[in-house]
């Protein structure tokens, strides 16, 4: 059950991605890039999001939180510079894309997780 979980979380992660590529025109992406892209974005997430924002601590007290934004931009940022095909404008593009893809994903988690499936 956990595995389906993940592939679950996963796709919703790459439409979410998609979905996000297709609303902001400062983000484009091909499809292999979005697959290989949400499973990059997953792996800095776990280890390098952390450590900037145990680092960045004392920025996001300072801004209530809104920090973790540009955070969150950066490694939207650090994977479009690492993956070919995953293109954003600017940074100021990957903060906003990062900003919707948050969005979008956590409403597609919460309607798979709580509504449609019961993992748990």
């Amino acid at each position: 059950m956990i595995v389906q979980g993940w592939i679950l979380r996963w796709v919703i992660n790459i439409l979410a991605i998609i979905l996000t590529a297709a609303l902001l025109p400062g983000f484009r992406l091909t499809l292999w890039a979005a697959l290989v892209g949400s499973l990059f974005l997953g792996v800095i997430n776990a280890c390098i999001r952390p450590l900037l924002l145990l680092v960045t601590l004392p920025f996001n007290i300072l801004t209530l939180g809104l920090f973790t934004l540009v955070i969150n931009g950066f490694m939207l940022w650090i994977t479009a510079a690492t993956i070919r095909g995953f293109d954003l404008d600017g940074f100021g593009w990957a903060v906003l894309s990062a900003i919707l893809l948050s969005v979008i994903s956590a409403a597609g988690s919460y309607l798979v997780e709580d509504r449609l499936f019961r993992f748990k």
